[in-house]
């Protein structure tokens, strides 16, 4: 697959950290994978999708969400460049997706079967270290999510956010942003006045 080189240096990079392999010792990895584009808005897993895909985006953001009975849309997380993307109910519980995963922006993504890829990890002791990595990560994904509201402030958590990554707040509807940190975007905007504040005095 041609995939941009960029993207595949940094998970060739991550690979060799991981199991200090080099890039021709990953290369079955790659060789299994696909190239994804996605338009914006569109669906990339629906709900009760059973499919057991693991990206990783090259370009783009995406969104997991879930549709609440009287029709407000309530954000898991929000996903960007660098980072994987996948159902946690498919890969981890092998059961349908309970969430919709849809691109806010034009996407490409480097995508594996799941399943073909621990048949490849299983058979190649090489690549022992990543057979949980991806289970643990989604896991610790989730553990920081639950801990983000346990311990942070809505202010903290907007806060975290940027930090992580300063410009997805210009590129992620505002609404989307206020459901995924727990406030409303009323609150969200009384957040941003706040931090403003706060730097002009500092």
């Amino acid at each position: 697959m041609n995939f941009n080189s960029a993207a595949k240096e940094i998970l060739q990079e991550f690979l060799q950290k991981l199991t200090g392999l080099s890039a021709e010792e990953t290369a079955p990895l790659f060789s299994t994978t696909r190239h994804v584009q996605l338009t914006n808005n569109q669906v990339y897993i629906p709900i009760g999708d059973k499919s057991r895909k693991l990206a990783f985006i090259e370009k783009g953001v995406m969104r997991a969400y879930a549709v609440k009975e009287n029709g407000d849309e309530a954000t898991l997380y929000i996903r960007w460049e660098g980072q994987f993307i996948a159902s946690h109910d498919t890969i981890i519980n092998y059961q349908p997706s309970r969430f919709i995963y849809r691109a806010l922006e034009d996407c490409t993504l480097m995508e594996i079967d799941y399943d073909t890829l621990d048949k490849i990890m299983r058979e190649q002791p090489k690549f022992e270290p990543l057979r949980n990595f991806f289970l643990m990560r989604m896991l610790s994904e989730t553990l920081d999510m639950i801990e983000s509201f346990v311990f942070l402030s809505p202010e903290e958590r907007y806060q975290k956010l940027i930090t992580d990554r300063f410009n997805i707040v210009n590129r992620v509807p505002d609404k989307h942003l206020a459901s995924m940190l727990g406030v409303t975007p009323v609150s969200l905007s009384r957040i941003r006045k706040r931090i403003q504040q706060q730097k002009k005095i500092n």
